[in-house]
């Protein structure tokens, strides 16, 4: 549900799949991780022919239900498994997914994503995204520093700088007011999700 919820990501995957019947109509698509086949109903809906949705979790009942509901199911197969382990009876035009882990990479599916792009994909077929690049900027957040970091200095009477260095490494995914960006926005890191290999993944940028 947290993808359904956020309609900026999941607005922009449905312009970009719904804006692109040249790139789906009579082509069989691949969805990796489609959780509850948002995308690969999207892509039916587009034209594709056939959609192979691949999935690991238990939402792969709830996913085939609503394929159904929305009367899909001749062209949306939910298939349960691990992308690696998953045979297809085809190889498909597109690979569509939704891999995005925090800070982008990080527990991201894009390995599995590779992996399916490696074995599945036909020579010369879409990649939907097919390209990702990572921005940096610095924030300044005064009342989330003084709750969450400043608080572990004097915890009734009690020091905790052992917890505060925990807490100033945890990462914090959160909407930011634009207001508290200080800093211009950066790119650091663009993938070709359509060439890019898994040992390119581990990146340092000079910062």
């Amino acid at each position: 549900g947290e993808m359904l919820k956020d309609a900026v990501r999941t607005g922009a995957y449905h312009s970009a799949i719904m804006d692109s019947p040249h790139l789906l109509a009579g082509k069989t698509v691949l969805d990796v991780g489609c959780g509850t086949g948002v995308l690969s109903m999207f892509a039916a809906r587009a034209g594709a022919r056939k959609v192979y949705a691949v999935e690991l979790s238990k939402i792969v009942e709830q996913a085939r239900a609503i394929v159904k509901e929305n009367g899909l199911e001749n062209i949306v197969e939910i298939i349960e498994g691990k992308m690696e382990d998953v045979e297809l009876p085809e190889k498909v035009d597109v690979i569509i997914s939704e891999w995005m882990g925090y800070c982008l990479f990080y527990e991201s599916m894009l390995d599995s994503v590779i992996v399916a792009r490696d074995k599945w994909l036909k020579p010369g077929g879409a990649m939907l995204p097919d390209r990702a690049t990572l921005y940096l900027s610095a924030i300044e957040d005064a009342t989330y520093r003084r709750q969450k970091i400043d608080f572990w200095d004097n915890v009734y009477g009690l020091k905790m700088e052992t917890i505060k260095h925990i807490a100033l490494t945890e990462p914090l995914v959160d909407i930011v007011d634009p207001e508290q960006v200080m800093t211009d926005t950066v790119p650091i890191f663009t993938i070709d999700i359509s060439t890019v290999k898994k040992s390119e993944l581990m990146f340092a940028v000079p910062f």
